[in-house]
């Protein structure tokens, strides 16, 4: 599996820009503020239906522009898939071979990706929602019916919580209860499965980048003395008084050793990032096993934070995956990988070629979606 072709119009700085990354390793390279960065937001989204930025897509429309069109050609098992986006005012929009109907989860069914970026380290050091979006990132490639049952979930969350706001009755919660109870304890059952399968892979992945004892530890949102149930009727009064429900798998986290010590407590913004960057890379080994295709992964300035022994254990665990590779580097630096990558420069939103007779232009003719 592999993206042979992208283009983008109306995207951030962004010129109308089409390309063709090579099936293995691509480099990307330009000045800060150049579109570097901006080109694999653009290639996220394609594959997620949001920004690994945070940013609302509002903001993610060129100045001027009332809209923004992505469309990116995947070759699957020797099959050409069609794929493309287009968000403005009124929405997203998402086609899969001109089939509008799966939405975000069909993008990422067809462009399944991982992105490794300066701020990765937020994966360690942020708050438990992180944690829990690349644990159930896992469960969605993982298990096939976790989609399902985690949109479910949200729907008995949400049902519940508008009770509370509701000032409903204990008997009407209690209808409720029973619901999220049944189908939280499933997702969390999931969750427990699938890190249960993936341990040994992080494990390895963690300490190949780390050269220390890494371990990793699910919390599953209430205490592990008591049932889910238990545990509602244990922090009704505080629900019923903050209005939303305190416990359950919405609030589980993912705790991370380092070293016998907690990883988020203690390690460098160096050593976060290279264990951030070893649950991604994991996450993408367990994926392309489970899936029997190669992902995307994405690059944003890989060195950034790390010395050149890190950076070259890192580069070193990407190449093991084969993996499709799109990087972006500050230089033309091609040393980082095993093979000659293709090789492009960007400057001011414009998308070049880069030759060895200097850069030359790419013939920017935007496919629709």
């Amino acid at each position: 599996m592999s993206i042979s072709r992208f283009t983008a119009q109306g995207f951030r700085c962004l010129g109308t820009i089409g390309f063709e990354p090579d099936s293995d390793y691509t480099l990307i390279y330009g000045a800060n503020a150049s579109g570097k960065t901006s080109l694999l937001e653009a290639l996220a989204y394609l594959g997620r239906g949001k920004s690994f930025r945070g940013a609302p897509p509002t903001n993610l429309i060129q100045h001027g522009a009332h809209e923004f069109v992505l469309f990116g050609q995947i070759e699957i098992w020797g099959r050409q898939v069609r794929v493309g986006v287009r968000n403005s005012r009124a929405g997203l929009e998402a086609k899969v071979d001109g089939d509008s109907s799966g939405g975000a989860a069909a993008l990422a069914a067809a462009l399944p990706l991982q992105v490794i970026d300066p701020d990765v380290h937020n994966l360690v050091s942020g708050g438990p929602d992180e944690r829990r979006r690349f644990l159930d990132w896992l469960a969605f490639h993982v298990e096939p019916e976790y989609l399902a049952l985690w949109r479910q979930f949200r729907r008995a969350l949400k049902q519940r919580n508008a009770a509370l706001k509701g000032n409903g009755s204990r008997e009407s919660l209690a209808a409720w209860d029973t619901e999220f109870c049944r189908l939280g304890e499933r997702v969390d059952g999931v969750r427990k499965a699938v890190l249960e399968a993936a341990l040994e892979t992080l494990q390895a992945h963690g300490s190949g980048l780390l050269g220390a004892d890494i371990d990793f530890r699910y919390a599953s949102g209430w205490s592990k003395d008591s049932s889910l149930r238990e545990a509602l009727e244990q922090h009704l009064e505080r629900d019923c008084v903050l209005g939303t429900t305190q416990v359950g798998p919405h609030r589980a986290d993912l705790r991370l050793i380092y070293d016998e010590r907690q990883a988020r407590r203690l390690v460098s913004r160096g050593q976060q990032k290279l264990l951030a960057s070893a649950m991604v890379l994991a996450a993408t080994d367990i994926a392309q096993t489970v899936l029997e295709r190669p992902l995307l992964l994405l690059l944003d300035d890989p060195a950034a934070e790390l010395d050149r022994v890190s950076l070259g254990r890192l580069m070193g665990q990407v190449a093991e995956l084969g993996s499709q590779v799109i990087a972006t580097s500050l230089e033309r630096d091609e040393s980082l990988f095993p093979a000659a990558p293709r090789v492009f420069h960007v400057e001011q939103g414009e998308l070049r070629a880069a030759a060895r007779g200097g850069p030359r232009p790419v013939r920017n003719t935007p496919d629709r979606p």
